[in-house]
């Protein structure tokens, strides 16, 4: 069956909100918005990431993977290591610096919501 007028555009706009939802799934982890600043300075294998962050290797590796799977890292190989470093940059920054601007904009609002916020932290919360 082919879409035509408002049903393909409804698809489209459809399946840009769940790309758009599996991207900010992306940075839905503390850890994996640490890396990605930490990555902003430059490369760094996954030793430095755990040595530089206080993480456990395991961690790192997992977020990481998560972090290429969204297309916001890539890796190269250097001996034996594999080193990572973000695939677009600027665009990343300029995202990250939007969301500092509502989160003062929101106040508190954000971290008081009852399904994502710190408190439910503790909860049955799915992450990757």
């Amino acid at each position: 069956m082919i879409e035509t007028g408002r049903d393909a555009v409804a698809v489209d706009e459809s399946h840009a909100f769940e790309a758009a939802a599996c991207l900010f799934h992306g940075f839905s982890d503390p850890s994996r918005l640490t890396i990605l600043r930490h990555l902003a300075l430059g490369e760094h294998r996954v030793v430095d990431l755990t040595e530089h962050l206080g993480l456990a290797q395991s961690t790192v590796s997992k977020h990481l993977a998560c972090l290429r799977d969204c297309g916001l890292v890539s890796s190269r190989p250097q001996g034996r290591a594999s080193v990572f470093s973000l695939n677009h940059p600027e665009a990343l920054m300029d995202l990250l610096a939007a969301a500092e601007r509502l989160l003062a904009l929101t106040g508190d609002a954000v971290t008081l919501c009852p399904t994502f916020g710190i408190a439910a932290a503790g909860t049955d919360q799915v992450t990757a």
